[in-house]
């Protein structure tokens, strides 16, 4: 990797709240569909910095941009063949810094994505390792072992990757390599100095550019305990449930002591450089990737995982907040984002009970594979739902993070055709995985043209044509719109974070959540059937209208 340069944009230039993060609304954009600049079906960086207008007027305050960095698209950008440099396809550093000084031109924060668990197989590294030969320094940066067998021939163990097929992959020379996820993205071996130096030194590269904060994909899986003999993946299996730094690649303590030299380098600049942490971990064990020693804070995922029921919600809401003033992190809420089916879909999907189908709060891969029959969807009820859901979201302390589309009310895309299909889970698991592609579809900004607005050719994948009727700028002419509905709600949201509480009000009625935010904001959500009334006090914003001033079904109010 090339080493760091001199920074476009002075960290002091970026002197602010050290605190802006802590419920901050922050917009993921996944660069290859968000807009395309220069019509070659890509979205880029020029398209993000032509779009800084919409993002502010959004009222979001910071962007999290989804990996942008040289990539072969093994698995959409998360197989990284330079950490310091831009894919050509989507422009150039100079396009970055551009994009970068016209986000915080608007007030705007950038959070850039890290894949520090792998690399790509075409990253220079790895083809170093490939070259150089069993015990070599270069092997030493990933993790490489000799097989089983006779002639070494079989795998070291019988591990599966989370894309499925085997961890291990085979090298002309007899080594085995490990993957936890695609044979295309082999893993560092973090036991290496080297390993852990070049990632402070890329964490200096983006943070000089002007970048105030990090995404961390796959924060709980970089540290590994693969003393022989490797365990069987009978044996893994059974570790999952015990959460205790047991398991051998997964949430290890000593991950720990990365993110503290990382925090490190971030407190160095002022205002501190953020993280947030992608650790798929049990809750008893997330709070430890959020502490200030650390990252600072962990995606929350429990109500994207929940159904849209008031009793999962309001357990949920309570031991994340309480969990957050135990540690001093900041809660962290999400419903959509890259890698699951989009929650206007998930929640529009008949209940577990009813014969072949998801339960809403699930992630909808039975209905996918099912090829996403609209007799099983109920896309407004999902997209009450989904309105209602969010605008809970929004009021709660903490940072609200949201995914590209969802504020147009976008649905999961089911109907692409294999042979356009790009995610590799959707390779490996034929018939079992669908992959991700779904929530991946290129944003619709207009109407009509070759790709409803999102460039001048064909997208990279296929949108469907119920997209004008959702895009940009039709409901920018509706004040009833779902996109009108999330500008006003990020409008308002500024003034209900003055601190990190909430104060819950009994009402007596299981399928009622009422909560109070300081300065008396109330928010109502109803979870049932029927409309409800509402406590005193004047509504400014409705996920729906009120029906003869009662809350309607599955919707959500806030009073002043």
């Amino acid at each position: 990797m090339r080493p760091s340069t001199l920074p476009a944009v002075l960290p002091q230039e970026l002197a602010a709240d050290p605190n802006w993060w802590r419920q901050a609304a922050v917009y993921q954009i996944y660069p290859r569909s968000f807009y395309d600049a220069n019509g070659d079906g890509l979205g880029d960086l020029a398209g993000i910095t032509a779009k800084v207008g919409y993002l502010k007027d959004l009222g979001v305050d910071a962007v999290w941009l989804s990996p942008f960095y040289p990539s072969e698209l093994a698995d959409g950008g998360y197989d990284v063949a330079d950490y310091r440099n831009v894919d050509p396809r989507l422009g150039t550093l100079a396009d970055f810094d551009a994009m970068t000084a016209a986000l915080h031109g608007a007030g705007l924060k950038l959070i850039a994505d890290i894949v520090p668990n792998h690399s790509s197989d075409r990253h220079e590294w790895f083809q170093d390792a490939l070259a150089a030969g069993k015990g070599s320094p270069a092997r030493a940066r990933y993790i490489f072992r000799d097989g089983l067998g006779s002639t070494g021939e079989v795998p070291p163990s019988d591990w599966v990757s989370v894309f499925g097929g085997p961890a291990w992959t085979r090298v002309p020379d007899g080594q085995w390599y490990l993957h936890l996820f695609a044979p295309e993205q082999p893993d560092f071996n973090w036991d290496n100095r080297e390993v852990r130096d070049d990632f402070l030194a890329t964490l200096k590269f983006w943070s000089d550019r002007g970048v105030d904060g990090f995404r961390i994909d796959v924060a709980h899986a970089l540290m590994k305990d693969l003393s022989e003999p490797l365990p069987s993946q009978a044996a893994i299996d059974a570790l999952e449930t015990l959460h205790n730094g047991s398991h051998p690649f997964w949430d290890r303590d000593e991950v720990h002591e990365i993110y503290a030299e990382w925090r490190s380098l971030f407190n160095l600049y002022d205002p501190p450089r953020t993280a947030v942490a992608e650790a798929w971990v049990d809750q008893s064990r997330r709070a430890r990737y959020a502490t200030t020693a650390g990252l600072g804070q962990a995606f929350n995922f429990d109500l994207l995982q929940a159904d849209f029921d008031a009793g999962q919600f309001a357990a949920i809401v309570s031991k994340n907040l309480a969990e957050a003033e135990a540690t001093g992190a900041s809660s962290t809420w999400v419903f959509s984002n890259h890698d699951v089916v989009r929650h206007a879909t998930r929640y529009g999907l008949a209940p577990l009970d009813a014969p072949g189908q998801d339960a809403p709060g699930q992630d909808g891969k039975a209905w996918l594979l099912a090829g996403g029959p609209e007799s099983g969807l109920d896309r407004w009820r999902g997209l009450r739902r989904a309105r209602a859901a969010t605008l809970f979201m929004l009021a709660l302390p903490g940072s609200a993070y949201l995914y590209q589309g969802e504020e147009l009310g976008l649905h999961e895309v089911a109907e692409i055709a294999d042979s356009a299909r790009q995610d590799p889970t959707f390779f490996r698991n034929a018939g079992v995985e669908v992959g991700r592609d779904g929530c991946r579809v290129p944003l619709p900004w207009t109407p009509a043209g070759n790709s409803f607005g999102f460039g001048d050719g064909p997208a990279h994948l296929p949108q469907p044509g119920w997209f004008a009727d959702v895009a940009v700028s039709v409901q920018d002419a509706d004040p009833a719109s779902t996109l009108a509905l999330y500008r006003r709600a990020l409008e308002l949201r500024r003034s209900l974070q003055t601190d990190e509480t909430l104060e819950w009000v009994s009402n007596g009625r299981a399928e009622l959540l009422h909560f109070v935010r300081p300065g008396g904001w109330q928010v109502v959500t109803n979870f049932g059937g029927t409309a409800v009334e509402l406590p005193e006090g004047t509504v400014v914003l409705s996920s729906v209208p009120l029906d003869n001033g009662l809350l309607p079904a599955e919707a959500t109010a806030w009073l002043a």
